[in-house]
């Protein structure tokens, strides 16, 4: 419970937008969480695994989730015909590796989630030109002694 859901819903007071994607969504984690407790916003769950989107499309039905999309492709195929509002991932990669796949889809307003563990002190220093960090926040959750985190970038505001 802690380490998935409770984990996966530590970052709801930082979600905006109305079109939020969840990239490398495995078993839906945070996107099905995170729908459930959001009704009125958009959740686009992508995960390149057959099966693990095949789980997904079964908890959106049982579930009820209306306000799920589940997309079986590479992020770096996946193309949206509205303007996404933030791009969330939880364990998915790298942050300079995440930018370089989100570029089709990243506009200039969007900014990026990513849950991470310890500080990822390294991989902000090598952010790819054109993006900042925004925000840095310790996240608290309950029932787990590990550290965590959530990084928010976005492309830089130019000069």
């Amino acid at each position: 419970m802690s380490r998935h859901i409770l984990d996966s819903l530590s970052i709801n007071p930082h979600i905006e937008g109305n079109l939020i994607a969840d990239i490398g969504a495995g078993a839906g984690l945070p996107g099905i969480p995170l729908a459930i407790l959001n009704p009125d916003k958009h959740f686009v769950l992508i995960d390149s695994n057959g099966k693990k989107t095949r789980f997904m499309f079964q908890a959106k039905i049982q579930l009820g989730l209306d306000n799920i999309t589940i997309e079986n492709c590479r992020i770096e195929h996946y193309q949206s015909k509205q303007q996404i509002d933030m791009v969330m991932c939880r364990a998915f990669s790298t942050l300079a590796d995440a930018l370089a796949m989100l570029q089709p889809i990243f506009s200039d307003s969007c900014r990026l989630l990513a849950m991470k563990g310890h500080y990822p002190l390294d991989e902000i220093a090598q952010l790819p030109e054109g993006f900042e960090l925004t925000k840095s926040i310790k996240l608290e959750v309950p029932g787990r002694e590990s550290q965590r985190h959530l990084i928010e970038v976005m492309r830089s505001k130019a000069a």
